[in-house]
């Protein structure tokens, strides 16, 4: 059998390369321009941008529960979940000891009483002997100096009684305010010491009907964030169910871990049906702009760059930085830059500036447009010359593949 040269295999294997490649560069710049772009009318309708955070489910009022003594844990009459109401006995701790001091105190009082009444009596036989010139007035004077110091020591024991007999009644552990047992940290028999620092026996949520969200949001969203703006929530246990709350209070104090500051936004919620429990983790969205007729552009066309030899020259660009100077990753304004309060209505003038491609000529021109605000989809038209109904090109549609609607897609307003 007769061998066939290398050479000519490898020439005819590279024919048949430059072959394909040259067929599919033929067919793609056979197809229409209409078919080589994805599109996406334009439409009015509404949109919300909203910044996100974490937060923690916590009662309004949690209140902890110690003791100012110190004994072991002689009863319990609460445990975890337990309605309570203000006053009512939640422990006892034994008394013993305090008791004991306590009527020691009683004697020393009686004591100094007693010495009291005989120095009054002294004082008086005093005054009378030194009328009738039978004693000095230096005796006098020394009469009634033991009477004031005996005077001194009833008021000294009596507020010591006074104290151990308080320090006895804090054995019995009483419910401050109203509410639910959420924690139970001790046992019977339990030794407390209430020495440097008070120890927690109970911890009481005093309306879980009503909680808070400790949230902390970036710096850059704090700026946007308002007392009175709408929050929407979910929690891990129940992940099909949206719950809404309203933003109470933004905290002055700021936290700054790894050179990131966060603040404190307390989002007051409504929890009737207090499924809703403690400590649970909440992912917190809060609406801070919202427009109902907007003109809506898709985060996708500004996103989009033509191919170099399809693109006609570029219109002058105003924004710095670029085309999407001012623009986050995702093809929208930064939200801490252009965002507006439902308070504070919408701004007169467009805070940031984009570019978008159209079909003219069939070549995709740029073309600019005012920037409002933005969610994850679409991005607010405030100003420039587009409007409903125009298209704009989203991206490079693959050969053979199809688009729907005549080659164009309409976007969704919430």
């Amino acid at each position: 059998m007769k061998k066939i040269p290398s050479k000519p295999l490898a020439l005819l294997l590279a024919l048949s390369v430059l072959a394909g490649g040259a067929f599919a560069w033929y067919a793609r710049d056979a197809r229409s321009p209409e078919e080589r772009y994805k599109f996406a009318e334009l439409t009015t309708g509404g949109i919300r941008q909203t910044v996100s955070a974490n937060g923690t489910l916590n009662p309004v009022t949690l209140v902890n529960v110690g003791t100012q003594v110190s004994g072991s844990v002689k009863a319990l009459y609460v445990d975890f979940n337990d309605q309570v109401q203000q006053g009512q006995v939640l422990a006892e701790l034994d008394d013993a000891m305090l008791a004991a001091q306590a009527r020691q105190s009683k004697a020393n009082l009686m004591s100094a009483r007693a010495s009291l009444d005989l120095a009054e009596a002294n004082a008086d036989r005093m005054r009378t002997l030194f009328a009738q010139e039978y004693v000095s007035k230096q005796e006098v004077d020394q009469s009634v100096q033991a009477l004031k110091s005996a005077q001194a020591q009833v008021r000294q024991v009596q507020a010591q009684a006074d104290k151990d007999e308080a320090n006895l009644g804090y054995t019995i552990i009483r419910s401050p305010v109203s509410g639910v047992v959420v924690d139970r940290q001790v046992d019977v028999g339990q030794t407390v010491a209430a020495s440097f620092q008070t120890p927690t026996l109970f911890k009481i949520a005093q309306d879980l009907a009503q909680m808070q969200i400790d949230s902390a949001f970036a710096e850059a969203d704090v700026g946007n964030i308002r007392v009175g703006q709408p929050v929407q929530f979910t929690v891990d246990a129940f992940p099909d169910r949206s719950f809404k709350g309203e933003v109470r209070q933004v905290r002055l104090n700021p936290t700054t871990t790894s050179n990131v500051v966060t603040y404190n936004v307390v989002v007051a919620v409504d929890n009737p049906e207090q499924i809703l429990l403690p400590g649970m983790t909440a992912y917190v969205n809060i609406t801070v702009a919202q427009r109902d007729d907007a003109l809506l552009l898709p985060n996708a066309a500004l996103r989009f760059r033509p191919p170099t030899e399809d693109s006609a020259p570029a219109q002058k660009r105003s924004a710095p930085g670029g085309v999407l100077g001012g623009m986050n990753g995702m093809g929208g304004p930064r939200p801490g830059r252009n965002a507006q309060s439902q308070q504070g209505g919408a701004s007169s003038e467009s805070m940031s500036k984009g570019s978008v491609h159209v079909l003219r000529g069939g070549k995709p021109v740029a073309v600019s447009v005012d920037l409002g605000i933005t969610d994850s989809r679409n991005t607010e038209i405030t100003g420039g010359e587009l409007k409903a109904g125009d298209r704009v090109i989203i991206g490079v549609a693959e050969a053979g593949a199809s688009v729907p609607d005549g080659g164009s897609l309409r976007m969704r307003a919430f």
